[in-house]
């Protein structure tokens, strides 16, 4: 089983990345292969609606000059899916909508790519806003059909500086329980 995280954050290796970390080494103590790919630094822009991933049935984007269609691939080989952003002005980023937009769309366009797997939120924000950021990226998960699992709290913490949220007790904790919660259903939905 593989799980794959896209990290939406403009900072590499920053809040989202650590978060992401602590839910990958409950997935790994399971046994679970995880994959984190940043999408800080690369070019990703929205969702152009020219709907031809519709008409060329080839489960990609046609806008190529970008990494979007490597997310794509990487999100249908995966057995489940987590996607983290900051919050940015109660929402999330830029880069982050734009990975949602057109990899949901393509995914709708051809036949529903990502229904069954497993999808999880992963969410920093300074001081609030996160819960906005927290039900968009399970509308996703939810319009594609996947499984969501819960945690011991929504999947937040806080932070603003790199590393802060090592200071969070309560986020770093949420986000254990949220990796060991996706352990337990990937291997449910596999039996």
């Amino acid at each position: 089983m593989k799980v794959v995280a896209f990290s939406g954050s403009p900072r590499k290796g920053g809040n989202t990345a650590a978060l992401i970390r602590y839910v990958f080494e409950e997935l790994e103590k399971e046994g679970i292969e995880c994959e984190l790919v940043e999408l800080a630094g690369k070019q990703i822009r929205g969702c152009i609606a020219c709907r031809r991933c519709g008409t060329n049935q080839d489960k990609q984007c046609a806008v190529r000059d970008e990494i979007i269609n490597h997310c794509i691939d990487k999100m249908v080989e995966a057995d489940g899916i987590i996607l983290g952003s900051p919050t940015y002005f109660a929402n999330m980023t830029t880069e982050m909508k734009a990975l949602i937009d057109r990899a949901g769309f393509v995914a709708k366009m051809n036949g529903d790519m990502f229904k069954h797997k497993v999808g999880a939120a992963v969410v920093i924000a300074r001081r609030g806003g996160a819960d906005h950021v927290f039900n968009s990226i399970n509308q996703f998960f939810l319009i594609s059909q996947m499984v969501i699992p819960g945690s011991s709290y929504w999947n937040i913490a806080v932070g603003l500086n790199a590393g802060d949220v090592e200071k969070d007790e309560e986020g770093v904790r949420t986000m254990r329980v949220l990796g060991q919660n996706m352990a337990w259903l990937l291997k449910k939905l596999k039996a």
